[in-house]
């Protein structure tokens, strides 16, 4: 079973960055998708981005794309999003996921959106303020 710990967020102004962590553990391996989601105030929860682990591609949503980069850490493990140029659409709740079987990231990847229902680990979230 993989268990999520998430760190960073907080408040910024615009333009400024932020990267938020998730560090996994209790599991066996380092096969895996893992990814980031984020609720906006009144909106659904979306995904931002996804990374296969053991291969290290990447999937970003339109909204991110150019401003927000995922990478890893397979030593620790840990999972990073590195937010640049935030504005106050960025505002909201993130979140990070995980499935322990790479094969998650498919939907991602081949039809670039994210479904919630493909991980089953996830953190305890963390706020993202971004003021103008």
């Amino acid at each position: 079973q993989v268990k999520l710990t998430q760190s960073g967020g907080g408040s910024v102004q615009v333009g400024e960055s932020l990267r938020l962590s998730c560090a996994a553990s209790g599991y066996t391996g380092s096969r895996m998708c893992m990814g980031w989601f984020r609720q906006l105030p009144g909106k659904e929860r979306e995904g931002v981005a996804a990374t296969n682990t053991e291969v290290g591609t990447v999937y970003y949503a339109d909204s991110v794309k150019g401003r927000f980069s995922i990478s890893r850490d397979n030593t620790k493990p840990t999972v990073y999003l590195q937010m640049n140029n935030l504005n106050p659409d960025d505002t909201g709740m993130y979140y990070c996921a995980a499935r322990q079987n790479p094969r998650a990231c498919t939907t991602a990847f081949s039809k670039r959106t994210m479904r919630g229902t493909d991980f089953d680990s996830w953190g305890q979230g963390t706020l993202v303020t971004v003021s103008s």
